[in-house]
């Protein structure tokens, strides 16, 4: 096994075997861990259904005071 994890499209749910087009969409937090990061292949960037913008803002919100608390 040659150590580089399988990618796979949120769009098109097929593998990305060229590298080069993998572009990262997003980062799903896990219940337990770091979660994982999500992949589209380079031509399907725009099909990936986003995260709901009032959600991003509300979480952007918090995170930010998070920090701010930890310096």
């Amino acid at each position: 096994m040659s150590g580089t994890a399988v990618r796979v499209c949120r769009a098109c749910d097929e593998p990305i075997t060229d590298p080069a087009d993998a572009v990262l969409v997003a980062h799903e937090l896990g219940n337990s861990g770091p979660g994982w990061d999500v992949y589209a292949h380079r031509d399907h960037v725009d099909d990936v259904e986003q995260a709901d913008p009032d959600l991003l803002r509300i979480m952007t919100r918090i995170w930010t005071v998070r920090m701010q608390a930890e310096q």
